[in-house]
């Protein structure tokens, strides 16, 4: 082996053993991250510790494989002023075919606003506004495959508008759901050990364009008059947001008129780290068909840092904990779910979460089942 080739493999065997211990920090680089919001108010309440439980519309988000559970048909409809007046909104339909499976259609939609036109000549704006906004159009389909085990998959189309500017994508979610009698109080499969698996926005990259791109360019300053050739700058493809999850709930209690339930998610994305949500919900049954829920969750349990702050002060006052980062902490919520009778019901969720100094998340939900 040549010195050369010997300097080469060292360098190498260094950059990956630096790569190892000092892991690069891929914040930032992906587009379309709205599709890490939380859909579903019952899900996003208990942290996001829902790869397993979901078996409402929300699936389509958490785990396409919970379709399966829906019977009849099912819509969901969720709005959520999200932070500095940025708005999310979710709305989709589920049909049972029988023998087929459930084929479910929906679109999640993300409004930021309008804001003002700024140039370098007029900093302090132009007078004219411009709109940004991005939006996912997905067909999902999922399916029981046998009484223990289900299949989910859904196919999105992706696009992402700024002002006179745009970018698309296509993607595809998988999932998996296996139910087991492991911990069941019953014995059933239903209230036992359930397992869930999801990946999601494996797709095409994301490439801006448009006419606000265009820029004239001088190519000399020498000689000539070139100061105005039309010119376009060109922008890199983003990866979308890819999404493993995989997640395990248990039902400690199951009885006729309560159930509690337990679940933890552990999440690998490839922009940020690994993190891991919690869950709980208790589920008070009344006699007619109707529950009441009261839910609460933390998200990313492993990446919370808290700072201990003076437990008594003069006035005998105790302070709460402080989270530092505003996208990991307690989420708390709760639901109701009506029988209407002749096999229709409405469920209401609402979900809420501190989001620091970006200030408060409320999530709101209606499902309604015929």
């Amino acid at each position: 082996m040549t010195m050369k080739r010997a300097n080469s493999h060292l360098c190498f065997t260094l950059l990956l053993a630096l790569n190892m211990v000092f892991p690069v920090n891929r914040n930032g680089t992906t587009a379309a991250n709205f599709l890490e919001i939380d859909v579903g108010s019952a899900g996003s309440s208990m942290g996001g510790a829902y790869v397993s439980l979901a078996s409402d519309m929300s699936a389509v988000y958490w785990n396409p494989a919970g379709l399966s559970a829906i019977k009849n048909r099912e819509t969901l409809f969720l709005y959520q002023p999200w932070i500095v007046g940025i708005d999310n909104v979710f709305a989709g339909i589920g049909f049972e075919l029988p023998k087929i499976g459930t084929l479910a259609f929906s679109i999640n939609y993300l409004d930021y606003g309008d804001e003002e036109v700024t140039t370098v000549d007029q900093p302090d704006g132009t007078g004219e506004l411009y709109t940004a906004n991005e939006y996912a159009l997905s067909i999902s389909y999922g399916r029981r495959i046998v009484n223990w085990f289900s299949f989910g998959a859904s196919a999105k189309y992706i696009s992402s508008n700024i002002w006179h500017n745009s970018a698309n994508a296509f993607a595809l979610d998988l999932g998996v759901i296996v139910d087991t009698d492991f911990f069941s109080v019953t014995g059933d499969r239903y209230n036992g050990l359930k397992i869930g698996m999801s990946i999601s926005n494996y797709g095409t990259h994301m490439k801006y364009d448009g006419m606000d791109l265009l820029n004239p360019i001088d190519i000399t300053d020498d000689y000539g008059n070139f100061e105005n050739v039309p010119g376009q700058f060109k922008t890199d493809g983003w990866e979308l947001p890819l999404l493993f999850r995989i997640g395990v709930s248990i039902q400690p209690l199951y009885s006729t008129s309560q159930i509690l339930t337990l679940s933890i998610d552990a999440l690998h994305p490839n922009n940020n780290s690994e993190s891991i949500n919690l869950g709980g919900q208790y589920e008070y049954r009344i006699p007619g068909g109707t529950s009441l829920f009261l839910r609460a969750g933390l998200k990313g349990t492993n990446k919370i840092n808290f700072e201990e702050i003076d437990f008594g002060s003069s006035e005998g006052e105790t302070r709460i904990e402080k989270i530092n980062n505003a996208e990991y902490g307690f989420t708390y919520g709760g639901g109701l779910k009506i029988n209407l009778g002749r096999n229709q019901t409405i469920k209401i969720d609402y979900g809420y979460k501190a989001m620091g100094m970006l200030g408060n998340m409320h999530q709101y939900s209606l499902g309604y089942i015929f």
